[in-house]
């Protein structure tokens, strides 16, 4: 267990090599497309500008790759380029950083790699900060098109304050806006001496005794505001200045890479929305959407609030004002009005809902309401508004939807007058415009196919004359084919008997009639199917029998006794692949081999029968068992299933000097008992054959004693579903034990105690013994 965790520990620790290296290799190629678009260089110039940089600062390639990402911006429309702040900001002097400082830089870099979102962003440069300049918190803001700053990413800052500061108005006293405005970094270092000029973020403000508002270009123009926060009171050093400088330019890189969203919003006109709701008495919500890393829609933000709109858990009013839309309505991503928000978003359609019932809290108590919502996009924003349904309504949308979901309308018909009338789903399921009126029930039969005519035309009249209900299949002409249809009527009679009403519905039953047919011939199918595969499993278990006779008697071959077992599957209807082959070599040693084919059927038992007789014959020509492995791993790769793979192991033995030979390809090992002890011979190199084109075999030797048990077998004999192949092995050296005097014989009873009655694979077993009396 130890060795297979150290192995573990080694596979997640190269995953995690490989992973980073992928995607510092993706961050490089951005860069050094960035340069070739500027200077219309190849490849291989890029490459060397953006080292021959990298040296010049004395930066890591990584961070110059990242400086160079970040800076990345558009030349303004007319005339000469002239500097932007951001661009400002980005091409700031700074002074070549100590070796400490250059080190922590391209822990950094190689750490920016890993960052998808810029939350994930805080909390890498808390990380890294932390240690390097003291840092206890971190705040990453946006500018918004109002003017304001929107909290994108915060790391060691609770939610609550989060929340309180997660949009900032462009007021006067906001250091990240002053940073941003000037585009050169604040460095508030004295809570008391700030707080007369700013206002702090904190609670209580003196929280953090010292900060640094960072500006980050990500563009044309400075967007983004990096605050570094420190309990420690006190200026930041000349080193830290500089560290901090220099890791908010790496910063714009990735910012720039998984972007910042920069929505226009509905900020500014929420007030004015926030004023309409309050006038009205409705239910409904602006929203704002929230963007996650790739751009798509993760979530909304609620920016204004009807008094009348509550949620799942009673909060109501303005207590929803800044909370997540499915904060409020966790259920609200399962259902069809979120995909409605994203099409309403997307688009300039309104999106209407169909009418729903939702269990809703008001004044503490918990009811069932039905309702239907309406989303329309107001600017870069969506205004949802719900509208609820009396008691008339709901029923009659029940009604709607019973005939909606069983695919069938209502029917009445005046048999005095002919007039008829119709649900409008009769009307979509016969794809008739409604504007023509209903078909007379006496000419309904006119739209049925000709077969179908008599029958549906005999059920009507008797409706018609005798007032006897009917239920009749009919199909009607479609686009798409025929569609099948189903008819149920019964009729109102008068005081003296006569018909004068009908009414039923005319349902489509074309997916039933067509589950049906394809049951129908699913089982046709099957029936087909089974009868090939017993004529299969006939077949192959008839060749597999001429090819691999099984003795009934134990044999005997170079002074051991050998017993032989082989079971068939107990389920399934193919023949499996296990084999055996034990037979006296010319020159007196025996030749014992056990192998497993992959797969089962025909295929198997011809792989079983290539391999069983190669391997005879190579080893009887004189082939050694390495020399045997490597050319039945080549037999098999060029075999007509390239794809097939077979566990193999071959061991021959001496009866001169009771020496025994053995060489497996990815077979399981050979158990040896001796004087009452179970131990499994420790396996030779071998993988299974048919995997490798260079396969490597090696040999392995054991000389067996007198009364020794040597067992081979295939892995049918350990493997159980669910359950570790050691489990097994220890399994089968416990049951291996030596038997009492008068039980049954070794093998016999090694099989009953291993063998699963049901659900268990091929077995092939040889159970080798050595006789006490043998001589030394």
């Amino acid at each position: 267990m130890a060795a297979l965790t150290r192995v573990v520990a080694r596979q997640r620790a190269e995953m995690d090599r490989l992973q980073e290296l992928a995607a510092s290799s993706a961050v490089l190629e951005r860069a050094k497309g960035a340069v070739m678009a500027q200077f219309g260089c190849s490849p291989d110039d890029a490459l060397e500008a953006l080292r021959l940089r990298a040296k010049a600062a004395r930066r890591t390639l990584l961070e110059e790759c990242w400086i160079t990402l970040g800076s990345l911006a558009p030349p303004p429309a007319g005339g000469a380029p002239r500097p932007s702040a951001a661009a400002a900001v980005q091409d700031q002097p700074l002074p070549p950083p100590d070796e400490a400082g250059s080190a922590a830089l391209g822990r950094l870099a190689r750490a920016l790699v890993r960052v998808g979102t810029s939350q994930d962003l805080a909390r890498c440069l808390l990380d890294r900060l932390s240690p390097d300049v003291g840092a206890d918190a971190v705040m990453i803001y946006a500018r918004l098109p109002s003017g304001g700053l929107e909290l994108i990413g915060h790391a060691g800052v609770d939610d609550i304050l989060a929340r309180q500061w997660s949009r900032v108005p462009p007021l006067a006293g906001i250091a990240a806006l002053d940073a941003l405005a000037a585009g050169e970094a604040r460095w508030l270092e004295s809570p008391e001496a700030d707080s007369r000029r700013y206002l702090l973020i904190g609670d209580p403000p003196r929280r953090w005794g010292s900060r640094a508002w960072l500006p980050v270009a990500t563009g044309e123009t400075t967007e983004v505001a990096i605050g570094v926060l420190r309990r420690h009171e006190g200026p930041f050093t000349a080193g830290a200045r500089e560290h901090l400088l220099a890791a908010a330019r790496l910063c714009a890189g990735p910012l720039r890479a998984f972007g910042v969203r920069q929505e226009p919003g509905v900020g500014a006109a929420a007030d004015a929305v926030q004023t309409v709701f309050d006038r009205l008495p409705v239910a409904a919500v602006l929203l704002t959407p929230l963007r996650g890393a790739a751009g798509t829609v993760e979530d909304f933000r609620i920016e204004a609030v009807a008094a009348g709109t509550s949620d799942s858990f009673g909060r109501a009013g303005r207590e929803l004002l800044g909370l997540r839309f499915l904060e409020c309505w966790p259920a609200g991503a399962d259902e069809p009005l979120w995909q409605g928000c994203l099409k309403a978003l997307a688009g300039d359609e309104p999106y209407e809902s169909e009418p729903f019932a939702r269990q809703q809290v008001v004044a503490g108590v918990s009811e069932l309401a039905t309702y239907t919502a309406r989303v329309a996009r107001l600017g870069d924003g969506l205004v949802v508004s719900w509208i609820r349904h009396d008691a008339s309504d709901r029923q009659e949308q029940r009604l709607a939807d019973v005939q909606r979901l069983g695919n069938l309308g209502w029917a009445t018909w005046n048999l005095t007058t002919g007039e008829g009338n119709w649900s409008s789903q009769v009307y979509a399921i016969l794809g008739r415009d409604a504007a023509r009126g209903p078909v007379p029930l006496t000419q309904l039969p006119r739209i049925a196919v000709p077969e179908d005519v008599p029958a549906l035309a005999r059920a009507v009249g008797e409706l018609v004359r005798e007032g006897r209900p009917c239920d009749v299949p009919f199909r009607v002409a479609a686009g798409d084919g025929n569609r099948h249809l189903r008819v149920v009527a019964e009729a109102v009679a008068d005081a003296e008997g006569t018909p004068v009403e009908a009414h039923g519905f005319i349902q489509d039953v074309s997916a039933q009639r067509s589950a049906e047919l394809a049951l129908v011939a699913s089982e046709r199918a099957m029936l087909t199917q089974h009868g090939v595969l017993m004529a299969e499993r006939t077949v192959a278990s008839r060749l597999q029998d001429a090819l691999l006779p099984l003795p009934k008697q134990p044999v005997w071959l170079a002074g051991l006794r050998v017993d032989i077992a082989y079971l068939p599957a107990q389920s399934g209807l193919s023949v499996g692949g296990d084999w055996f082959s034990a037979i006296e070599l010319p020159d007196g040693d025996a030749l014992f081999v056990v192998g497993d084919v992959a797969g089962h059927g025909m295929d198997a038992v011809a792989a079983m029968a290539l391999l069983r007789f190669t391997a005879k014959g190579m080893v009887i020509t004189g082939s050694s068992l390495t020399g045997a492995l490597a050319r039945l791993n080549t037999l098999l790769l060029h075999s007509r299933d390239p794809h097939g793979t077979a566990t193999l192991v071959l061991a021959r033995y001496s009866p001169r000097t009771r020496r025994l030979v053995w060489a497996q390809a990815g077979h399981p090992p050979p158990l040896l008992l001796r004087g009452g002890e179970a131990r499994y011979l420790e396996r030779p190199r071998g993988i299974l054959l048919g995997a490798s084109d260079h396969p490597r075999y090696e040999e392995a030797e054991c000389r067996l004693t007198p009364g020794d048990r040597l067992v081979l077998y295939t892995d049918g004999l350990v493997e159980r579903p669910g359950e570790s192949i050691d489990r097994g092995l220890e399994r089968l050296a416990l049951a291996a034990a030596p038997p009492g005097p008068g039980g049954p014989a070794p093998l016999e009873r090694l099989l009953g105690l291993l063998l699963e009655p049901e659900g268990r694979d091929d077995v092939c077993v040889l159970d080798i013994q050595v006789p006490r009396d043998a001589g030394e």
